[in-house]
């Protein structure tokens, strides 16, 4: 008989989501006229931008014509958008790179959990708490860890602690690790990184020969200046960071998916016999092998994002997203509850009322506001006693929600 990955099986009940998912399908069979209002899973609601929908298009018409068909594209995406995100997302950070540091993909989360391809199963992975769950779950599944504990930590995994206490931004590791996941704006906190926060990031790595896994795929919702959008905009983090961002939330690709991995040419790691190896080189090969390309209409509409038109409109669509991620955070804030995040991020943190759990949070909420958040638990131990709500609702919703949950707590 054919044996399973028995990793699998070290893993917690379900996915975070899927539960959420679950319960709320119970509720709403139970309740078939309660009006659900869905602020949890970071799913956008706002159409693509004109420019882009019509890119998306002229892309599927040069698929009707024999000169202009498209069949396999190179692996490691189209010239057309490379160019644009040297040129349009990165240079005007000072930063810039080789068209082949740049890798396009159809998501930052399947490149979050398969860049674990190209890392050998003995390296020391630390991941903050709380974290998107994926980081966690993707290193089960590989093998690199043991069972989890009674609170859900995993033996052979550093966890980082994100608290209130130290503002939501982890410690440097007292020991040495050799790859560290950092996500900013941090998913779910909202919480973002300084210049020198960073810093001290890349300097560490720089010092113990460790790698960097830095999700930025929220940057486009920074607001506050001075806050960076890269951490190649720190020096040194070329020899020390991979970066992935993501078309799914700062363009509204959730559906159609698209993103983007950058492992500059200087980054190295240590093969088994001690000698240095190109990771750049390593990852071509392992998406060369194992990834075929994302369509050519998709890339079509990824680079109108950067157009002068495309982004104008795109941007218009990010600031509505924040707004309501200001409405979210000044009206509970009115109800009286503690809330973290919505600044430059489109996600609110809140600390549930009367030492209330997440998850007994959260089944108030749906019974009693019928509003779906994502409980703070469910993101790691340090999560407990949080919530996350999300701004990616459409307006009439987050007003609604709001006004109920404000009701509630009253």
């Amino acid at each position: 008989m054919a044996r399973l990955n028995d990793n699998y099986l070290k893993l917690k009940a379900g996915y975070l989501f899927p539960e959420i998912g679950r319960r709320v399908k119970v509720f709403s069979e139970a309740n078939p006229e309660a009006k659900i209002i869905r602020l949890g899973i970071g799913d956008v609601t706002q159409p693509l931008a004109p420019a882009v929908l019509k890119a998306f298009h002229d892309g599927v018409d040069d698929l009707a014509n024999t000169d202009d068909f498209k069949g396999y594209g190179p692996e490691q995406g189209y010239e057309f958008l490379i160019d644009a995100l040297i040129e349009k997302a990165y240079k005007p950070l000072g930063v810039e790179l080789k068209k082949s540091e740049i890798f396009v993909s159809d998501g930052s989360k399947c490149d979050c959990a398969n860049i674990l391809d190209i890392f050998a199963l003995d390296n020391k992975v630390a991941i903050c708490d709380p974290v998107y769950p994926v980081y966690n779950d993707t290193n089960v599944m590989v093998g690199r860890t043991g069972e989890a504990d009674d609170k859900g930590y995993y033996e052979g995994l550093t966890y980082l602690a994100c608290t209130e206490d130290n503002h939501f931004t982890p410690a440097i590791p007292d020991k040495k690790v050799d790859i560290v996941y950092l996500c900013y704006p941090n998913n779910p906190t909202g919480a973002v990184a300084t210049r020198e926060d960073l810093k001290k990031w890349v300097d560490y790595a720089l010092a113990n020969d460790a790698v960097i896994f830095f999700d930025a795929a929220y940057e486009a919702f920074i607001t506050e200046p001075g806050i960076p959008h890269s951490i190649y905009e720190i020096e040194g983090a070329k020899r020390c960071a991979i970066e992935f961002r993501s078309f799914s939330k700062t363009a509204g690709f959730t559906g159609v998916r698209c993103a983007l991995t950058v492992i500059p040419e200087e980054l190295m790691a240590e093969t088994g016999n001690g000698e240095k190896s190109s990771l750049n080189k390593l990852w071509n090969r392992r998406q060369s092998t194992k990834f075929n390309g994302v369509s050519y209409p998709v890339q079509k509409a990824a680079a109108a994002v950067y157009s002068e038109e495309g982004w104008t409109q795109v941007k218009e669509t990010i600031d509505y997203y924040m707004e309501n991620a200001r409405l979210i955070r000044e009206g509970l804030e009115a109800a009286g509850l503690t809330v973290y995040g919505g600044v430059n991020a489109p996600y609110i943190w809140l600390k549930t009322p009367n030492g209330m759990s997440s998850w007994d949070f959260f089944d108030k909420l749906l019974s009693e506001c019928h509003v779906v958040g994502t409980p703070g638990s469910g993101f790691g131990p340090s999560g407990e006693g949080f919530y996350r709500l999300s701004a990616f609702g459409g307006r009439e919703n987050v007003l609604e929600a709001i006004d109920r949950i404000k009701k509630n707590l009253a």
